[in-house]
């Protein structure tokens, strides 16, 4: 079956359409069978074979949704024009759901991160807690120990002026 449809040409950004004729299995870019005009978007410039365009619809050929409201603004034809079939938004919608489920998760791999974060900071500061309690008491001891060696110390000078009093006695005893 025959089917005149169009078939980008043309640069990125710069789209330009030729109308052709071509079998409907074939690819839209593929081998053709007549080129019957061309179509540019930006101007809305249109180039149309008119006696060729009735030729092939009177043999049989079928147009394209685009082809036909084309064919009918031109008034090359005269007929209703047909609603255009836009398949895009289901595959939008899919992508959302695909994003949203993403970023679901990444939130939540973002909170068990936040979760484990503060785990391992509070076993920090329990650890730190726990090492500034230790050099407390260590200091404490130190302080201690000095007190300890400075009444040691104390009790070792009352202890020699005593002896030294004591041998002072002595030696006056003996003098007398």
């Amino acid at each position: 079956m025959l089917i005149i449809r169009l078939a980008r040409v043309g640069k990125k950004n710069k789209a330009q359409f030729k109308i052709m004729v071509q079998e409907k299995s074939m690819a839209p870019g593929g081998r053709h069978v007549e080129i019957l005009g061309s179509y540019n978007p930006h101007s809305k410039e249109t180039v149309l074979k008119e006696e060729r365009i009735k030729y092939w619809l009177s043999q049989g050929a079928q147009t394209s949704d685009t082809v036909h409201n084309l064919l009918v603004t031109q008034k090359v034809i005269e007929a209703e024009k047909r609603a255009v079939k836009m398949p895009a938004k289901k595959v939008v919608e899919k992508d959302n759901k695909k994003k949203k489920e993403a970023g679901e998760k990444v939130e939540a791999s973002i909170e068990a991160s936040k979760e484990d974060f503060t785990k391992s900071t509070d076993k920090k500061t329990e650890a730190l807690k726990e090492k500034d309690k230790k050099v407390e008491q260590k200091e404490e001891k130190k302080e201690e120990a000095v007190k300890a060696d400075a009444k040691t110390t104390d009790a070792k000078k009352e202890d020699k002026k005593t002896e030294e009093k004591e041998v002072s006695k002595s030696k006056e005893e003996s003098k007398v």
